[in-house]
């Protein structure tokens, strides 16, 4: 394995505080963000997401203020969505201090937004964030949803991915509704039909609750390992991470 393999914690955000739920429900309180950024770069983090979970729902801009605060104390790269859908509020995020925007639903609903981000910002500034279920009846199996993962879209999750990948995007973030929190391995066939359908690095994301979680995802061909509830509530540190998956023979960063 020749990719270097990035651990970016998530910080999944709402009204303030970060926050984690299990399949996008059951929501229960994990921290201070600005806190929880210092630490994780402490900790050798290669990235950290930040996630305002309800901002599309509730038809409101990211908590800027939040990412601001979030943004001085991080050494690392930042991506931060949620509510983004427009170049205008993904300018005000990047004003604000992340190094990078995560869109989703908005992307979904006009793709042309992905093209214009890209055009404006560069591609390495923008990741199209993917929500998905099992959907026995599409080709692929699996269904996009968008609006937090409560509305399915009728659209082919792999098709999507693809449609995305045309752009330019570098990076692709697909969570399983499935697996989100669970905390019962990342949805593999995913990850592993992204990968052989794009050239955009893909993010594993939403199920890890081991150590062999996160190797079995680099084996599916995700290269960026991104998980929320195992590192808030320290079931696994990052370091012990690392280490492990380079004993692996991993070209960890």
């Amino acid at each position: 394995m020749d990719k270097q393999i990035s651990i970016m914690p998530c910080l999944d955000m709402q009204n303030g505080r970060v926050v984690k739920g299990v399949h996008f429900v059951d929501i229960r309180d994990a921290g201070d963000p600005v806190e929880c950024a210092k630490a994780y770069c402490a900790a050798g983090a290669d990235e950290l997401a930040l996630l305002d979970i309800t901002a599309t729902v509730e038809n409101r801009p990211t908590m800027l203020e939040v990412v601001s605060n979030v943004a001085e104390v991080t050494t690392i790269p930042f991506t931060v969505g949620g509510g983004i859908s427009d170049v205008a509020s993904a300018a005000a995020v990047l004003n604000a201090g992340a190094d990078k925007i995560s869109t989703s639903s908005a992307a979904f609903r006009k793709p042309e937004i992905i093209k214009d981000m890209v055009a404006e910002f560069g591609p390495e500034k923008v990741t199209v964030a993917i929500d998905v279920d099992v959907n026995e009846s599409m080709p692929s199996g699996y269904e996009v949803y968008i609006d937090g993962g409560r509305t399915p879209t009728g659209a082919d999750a792999i098709e999507w991915a693809k449609k995305v990948d045309g752009f330019g995007i570098p990076v692709i973030l697909p969570t399983s509704k499935a697996g989100d929190g669970a905390r019962t391995g990342y949805d593999l066939p995913v990850i592993r039909a992204m990968a052989a359908a794009c050239s955009a690095r893909i993010v594993a994301s939403g199920g890890a609750g081991k150590m062999e979680d996160f190797y079995d995802a680099v084996q599916a061909g995700a290269t960026i390992l991104l998980a929320a509830s195992v590192f808030h509530f320290h079931m696994i540190d990052i370091p012990q991470l690392k280490n492990y998956l380079r004993d692996k023979g991993l070209n960890v960063k």
